[in-house]
């Protein structure tokens, strides 16, 4: 069976977003990680929160799929470089780039000298041509580096709650296509 770590970006995922909607849908299969520091991101806050968040569900299934939200790409990417589990696979939406003048390098500073490096895991990145936070040559940079498959979306955003996508299909076929891969 296959486990998910649920990791949202600043202030968490509200309850319209489809990472809030697709942690519904997996009732006990799935975590949130819970740091002290959501609106004022500290680093290694939100690396030990997903740490005890993937402890949890590692205990249960050897499956464990970490889907990541702005930035909390940059977490999962920071603890799966760290860390190197086995048996993990990420789903990396909309990775906010930290040294763009959008990024809010006051609020989350600890972030902004993170680098992409090999992930040691399967991964696929998904990123839209209009994101506010991050243009598409440094989405498919990151992409590169983290040696993860990509994928580009049309006019979505950031793609969060204000993208409108609600439980968002599409994106649950990628996941899918990622967990067969992984688990294959």
């Amino acid at each position: 069976m296959v486990s998910y770590v649920i990791i949202p970006g600043i202030d968490g995922s509200d309850e319209r977003h489809w990472q809030s909607l697709w942690e519904k849908r997996w009732g006990g299969s799935a975590v949130r990680i819970a740091p002290a520091s959501w609106s004022s991101p500290e680093l290694s806050d939100w690396l030990d929160s997903l740490q005890r968040a993937y402890e949890s569900v590692a205990r249960h299934d050897s499956e464990v799929v970490l889907v990541a939200h702005s930035l909390g790409c940059w977490t999962a990417a920071e603890w799966l470089d760290r860390v190197r589990p086995a048996g993990v696979a990420a789903f990396l939406v909309a990775p906010p780039n930290t040294r763009a003048a959008s990024f809010p390098s006051r609020a989350a500073a600890s972030f902004v000298d993170v680098t992409a490096r090999p992930l040691p895991c399967r991964s696929l990145l998904v990123a839209s041509d209009d994101d506010p936070y991050c243009d598409p040559t440094a989405s498919a940079a990151f992409a590169r580096a983290w040696q993860a498959r990509p994928h580009f979306v049309e006019n979505r955003g950031h793609i969060n709650s204000a993208s409108g996508l609600g439980d968002w299909p599409a994106g649950r076929e990628l996941l899918r296509t990622l967990v067969d891969e992984s688990t294959a």
